[in-house]
């Protein structure tokens, strides 16, 4: 069983984690070696703690645990029920919606069971209660999971280009206006 609650200090160590592999596993080939490589666990761990602890403007950090037999035993997460996470707040930038989903990672082996979508609700609700109206996030435009946003209804509403580790790429915004419309994608109902 997987449950969503919101992240813990003690969570960063496993959250770090995430990120980095999800970083790997996602942008391998679309973004340089190099840079995938040198992610590391335990800085991005110190600002995601650093971020859980920091509720300033309404930000906020989610966790999908996987319970009982279904939690991790082995592997770089061993011991640690935390299977993905999500961030976000007001939106980091005007103009495209009132509040922005930053991140959204979940290991590979725990896509597709339904906490992606549920961490979506959650920001979701959380952002609706910030008293935000709309809602965004930016994913890199070659990044081949961005088909779930599309899924919940979000539609392409601005496009830029970026550079991460020293490569230039395009970023596409995904937007929910009304907010309404990705609480009404994400509700339990629709979960497979």
């Amino acid at each position: 069983m997987i449950s969503i609650r919101r992240a813990r200090p003690a969570d960063a160590p496993a959250i770090g984690e995430i990120h980095a592999q999800v970083w790997r596993s996602s942008y391998a080939g679309i973004l340089p070696e190099t840079y995938l490589a040198s992610l590391s666990a335990v800085r991005l761990a110190g600002f995601y703690q650093r971020a859980i602890l920091d509720r300033r403007e309404g930000h906020a950090v989610f966790v999908a645990v996987a319970g009982g037999a279904e939690a991790p035993t082995a592997g770089p997460v061993a011991g640690s029920a935390v299977v993905g996470f999500a961030s976000g707040g007001r939106a980091r930038r005007p103009g495209i919606a009132d509040g922005e989903v930053e991140t959204l990672y979940l290991l590979e082996d725990w896509r597709e069971r339904g906490a992606g979508r549920r961490l979506m609700r959650a920001m979701g609700a959380h952002l609706r209660v910030m008293g935000c109206r709309s809602a965004m996030l930016w994913v890199l435009r070659e990044n081949p999971t961005r088909w779930f946003y599309n899924h919940l209804g979000g539609r392409e509403a601005a496009r830029e280009g970026i550079r991460v580790g020293g490569q230039a790429v395009e970023q596409t915004a995904f937007v929910w206006d009304p907010i309404e419309a990705l609480l009404a994608a994400t509700t339990p109902a629709r979960e497979g």
